[in-house]
């Protein structure tokens, strides 16, 4: 592990801009602890989805450095941080649609077929039924 090992996000240095050229965003420091919870909010338009989307490595800053979990984002190439991204990240879009051919469970159990870390985290119980219990957990019917 790198620098930011004791942080699960540290951002240094960031500055993100669309093709306007006009800075969307510039963050000197932002270091989160595991366990740590941070509420994003601002108007529409402030980079609130452009930050997600930095911490997701769906796109990358023109300068500075983003490390998850010790990891430095800018180090993977763009399929490096497709795999990170399935290991590790849970991202569900704004404009998100579940599959309409699949039922709720298979919806919920999706993600685990890009990734066999993700797999070995269920610790042998089955994909199906911790799905099914998260789906109860939250008032759904799986």
């Amino acid at each position: 592990m790198s620098a930011g090992q004791n942080y699960t996000v540290d951002m240094k240095d960031i500055s993100f801009s669309w093709t306007s050229g006009e800075k969307l965003l510039e963050i000197e420091r932002l270091q989160v602890r595991q366990g740590e919870k941070l509420f994003i909010y601002g108007p529409s338009g402030s980079g609130k989805s452009t930050l997600l989307s930095l911490l997701g490595g769906l796109i990358s800053p023109p300068r500075g450095e983003i490390q998850i979990l010790g990891q430095s984002l800018n180090a993977l190439s763009a399929s490096g941080r497709d795999c990170f991204r399935a290991d590790h990240l849970g991202f569900v879009f704004q404009q998100f649609n579940l599959i309409p051919y699949l039922d709720p469970v298979e919806n919920v159990t999706l993600g685990l077929r890009f990734s066999k870390h993700r797999q070995q985290r269920l610790g042998g119980e089955s994909p199906r039924q911790v799905a099914r219990q998260l789906l109860t957990a939250l008032e759904l019917d799986p």
